[in-house]
C-alpha cells in the first residue's frame, strides 16, 4: 500500500464491540485486492467499541482508529471520517454488518 490509499472505506461505529472482529475479517477479505485504509469512527460508544478498533488497527495498518469523546450521531460520526480519510476515493459501510463490503469492489468497477 502507498502512502495515499486508493480507497477510503468509512465505518461509524457505535456501541458494536460484537461485531467489529468479524468486521475486520469481512473488510479484509472483500478489498484484498485493493489498495485501502478503513477510517473507523467511535462515535462514543459505551461498550469496548473502541479497544476493538484499536485491536484492528494494531493489527493491521490499513485500520484507522479514530474517537469522538460523546455521541455525536452518524452524520459527525461520517464528518470525523472524510477529515482523517485519506483515499480518492470514499466509501461507507455500516459497523453493524449490515452492509457487504464485497459491493465496494462492484462499485469501483462501475466508476473505473
Amino acid at each position: 500500500m502507498g502512502t495515499t490509499p486508493h480507497l477510503s472505506v468509512l465505518i461509524p461505529v457505535y456501541n458494536e464491540e460484537e461485531n467489529l472482529a468479524d468486521l475486520g475479517i469481512e473488510v479484509r477479505e472483500a478489498l484484498a485486492s485493493l489498495d485501502y485504509e478503513a477510517v473507523m469512527v467511535d462515535d462514543g460508544s459505551t461498550d469496548r467499541s473502541y479497544s476493538e478498533i484499536q485491536k484492528l488497527a494494531q493489527a493491521d495498518p490499513r485500520f484507522k482508529a479514530v474517537r469522538l469523546g460523546t455521541n455525536f450521531g452518524q452524520t459527525a460520526a461520517m464528518a470525523a471520517g472524510i477529515a482523517h480519510a485519506k483515499g480518492r476515493l470514499i466509501a461507507c459501510l455500516d459497523s453493524d454488518l449490515q452492509n457487504d463490503a464485497r459491493d465496494i469492489p462492484k462499485l469501483i468497477a462501475k466508476l473505473d
